[in-house]
């Protein structure tokens, strides 16, 4: 079905040591096509602090931008993806989240995550208890409209198909690098594409 509804405003996540510039390409084209875009810089960004502390951060961020009663749409890449997830799932944003996209972000954990000595680096290895819990409660982002982009070509995310859940829409691209998803004009094209798709749920009925 065709979606009629004003377009949500637009909060983009960044992964570990990444900074809002990395969404320049991004928050550029999403602007020109009609979109209030958002994002800030996580603190800090290199993996020192935890997830559930980096989702807060999205909590203060949407309570002092956005009306209590304005729903909006997460995109989170990489790491930013846990993150979303993370406020989504546990802090209450699925009250507030209608559509989630996460691109190359390690649901099931990633190898590389191993060569890092941090919190947040440690909760993104395979079988860590913060990944199990979000993802033995993943039943509730199907309340949302829940997108993962992804491609067969990561080297950050190892395997790359950690980034595959068995819910939503899943996009498999053939980009050659990790940054690159964010920049890449066919991911853009897709994230614009999930951003208009019609609600599956609206005030708890089918669409």
């Amino acid at each position: 079905m065709k979606n009629n509804q004003a377009l949500n405003p637009v909060l983009l996540i960044h992964g570990i040591f990444d900074t809002i510039a990395i969404f320049q390409v991004m928050s550029r084209h999403l602007r020109q096509k009609g979109w209030e875009v958002h994002s800030f810089n996580l603190c800090p960004n290199y993996g020192l602090s935890g997830i559930e502390c980096l989702a807060e951060q999205i909590v203060e961020y949407a309570d002092q931008n956005f009306a209590p009663n304005q729903p909006f749409d997460l995109v989170g890449f990489s790491m930013g993806g846990i993150v979303s997830r993370y406020y989504v799932q546990k802090l209450g944003g699925i009250e507030r989240v209608q559509r989630l996209i996460t691109i190359s972000s390690p649901h099931n954990g990633t190898m590389t995550a191993n060569l890092y000595p941090t919190q947040a680096a440690a909760q993104m290895r395979a079988n860590s208890p913060l990944l199990l819990d979000l993802n033995n409660n993943i039943g509730m982002l199907d309340r949302l409209n829940f997108t993962s982009i992804w491609t067969r070509f990561d080297l950050m995310i190892v395997p790359a198909n950690s980034s595959h859940l068995n819910l939503g829409e899943e996009i498999i691209l053939d980009v050659p690098l990790h940054a690159w998803m964010v920049k890449d004009p066919n991911c853009i094209a897709a994230v614009e594409k999930a951003l208009r798709t019609a609600l599956k749920f609206q005030q708890g009925k089918v669409i």
